[in-house]
């Protein structure tokens, strides 16, 4: 047996959901982790599957905003945006991430949770911001140009650091793009009406 696949093989599997949650302003929640993994660090907030009962990733990510934020949701709340396959992440298991929007927008910052405490940022507010590295690389890039539609991506996150990531499959958004892009739409629409 190859002793890489040996070595890969002997790290754990892990299924997790991330909840990417918008305000009115479309802000986007975060949260600055208390705990490990990525602690100290911002990201959307989730947890693990229990894989144990069989839970699934919809009915996880309604239990996580629940717990997490006091959020009733139902499998109807949520747009599955994107899978990521991260391979051997800090060296220490594998991650398959199910990353899911709210579509109700929430009206107030959640309470400080045992996992961290959260706050809402713009878009442009996000560059500034301590983040995972997979998730400044190459997550946040992937997640807007398919929010409303949806992305399979892998990340094979290799001993030296550097990661290869692999879209898998792609499917934009064309119409919700347009309006994240408030610009281009009023140029477009100004030239459709001085033609009329």
């Amino acid at each position: 047996m190859n002793p890489a696949y040996r070595i890969l093989s002997a790290l754990p599997h892990k299924l997790a959901t991330l909840l990417y949650c918008f305000n009115e302003a479309d802000e986007v929640l975060l949260l600055e982790r208390a705990r490990e993994p990525n602690l100290g660090l911002w990201s959307p907030c989730g947890g693990k599957l229990h894989t144990e009962t069989g839970e699934s990733p919809h009915a996880c990510a309604c239990r996580e905003a629940r717990e997490e934020m006091g959020v009733q949701l139902t499998p109807a709340d949520l747009h599955l945006t994107g899978t990521i396959a991260e391979r051997a992440y800090q060296g220490q298991s594998h991650w398959l991430l199910f990353l899911f929007e709210v579509k109700l927008k929430l009206k107030a910052v959640p309470p400080p949770h045992r996992e961290g405490h959260f706050k809402f940022f713009s878009r442009h507010e996000l560059a500034r911001l301590k983040m995972p590295q997979t998730d400044c690389e190459r997550i946040w890039p992937l997640f807007w140009r398919h929010r409303g539609g949806f992305f399979a991506a892998a990340c094979h996150c290799k001993a030296d650091g550097s990661n290869q990531w692999t879209l898998e499959e792609s499917r934009e958004c064309r119409v919700y793009n347009a309006e994240q892009m408030p610009g281009r739409a009023r140029q477009r629409k100004t030239r459709v009406n001085r033609k009329s």
